[in-house]
């Protein structure tokens, strides 16, 4: 049976926020606004684009317009893979998963052409099976269906899968689709949002942990 590990995009398998920043902090000045501290960003950042720019706007006492996001998205993918990152040990433990025969996916609320530019960017589109996007479905994350979407398309099945992110959208999406989920603790969520979900401390630790929690799911 085919083992699948869906992966969250932003705080997950990539360090993203100074480029999610430094665009945010562009679409301010160019209203004259100031911008904001890294934690600030990190903590707007989980449940897509929209509602980033939507925070972004309200921590500013803006409300929300729709030439706002469409400025922000232009520079956004423009500019996605700057200062962005994987996370220390991220390569090495995709490739130990992929040498173990894992297949890979991504689950992201970030949309599409962001998520598919930053990973081409990155070397890492042509080792994912699938790329679940923010506007790939009817449904985005926390809806399972997302989740559940994004594992068909990558050839898996939900009893061979196990989501791994960083955020409460990443548990509550696998939760309702019934797989495991493994909550990342160098992420942009704090960790009570694993809400029980094993934490792995370490990119190094993932393939332990993911082989554990398929095997326990199973059991």
């Amino acid at each position: 049976m085919t083992r699948l590990a869906v992966f969250d995009l932003d705080g997950t398998l990539v360090d993203s926020a100074p480029d999610i920043r430094a665009a945010l902090d562009r679409l301010m000045a160019a209203r004259g606004l100031p911008g904001f501290t890294l934690a600030e960003v990190t903590a707007m950042i989980g449940d897509g684009v929209r509602v980033l720019v939507t925070r972004a706007l309200a921590a500013r006492g803006q409300p929300f317009e729709q030439a706002a996001l469409d400025r922000f998205m232009s520079d956004y993918e423009a500019n996605a893979a700057v200062q962005t990152r994987l996370f220390p040990g991220m390569a090495e433990a995709l490739e130990a998963l992929r040498a173990d025969g894992w297949r890979l996916a991504v689950c992201t609320n970030k949309p599409g052409a962001a998520a598919r530019d930053l990973l081409g960017g990155l070397g890492l589109l042509d080792r994912m099976a699938a790329v679940g996007a923010g506007d790939s479905f009817a449904v985005r994350k926390p809806d399972p269906g997302h989740l559940q979407a994004t594992i068909a398309a990558a050839g898996g099945a939900p009893h061979g899968a196990v989501m791994v992110g960083d955020h409460r959208n990443d548990v509550l999406a696998a939760r309702g689709a019934g797989l495991p989920c493994v909550f990342v603790g160098w992420g942009y969520g704090p960790l009570a949002m694993a809400d029980g979900a094993p934490v792995v401390a370490r990119p190094e630790a993932l393939p332990a942990e993911l082989g554990a929690a398929l095997d326990g799911f199973r059991a």
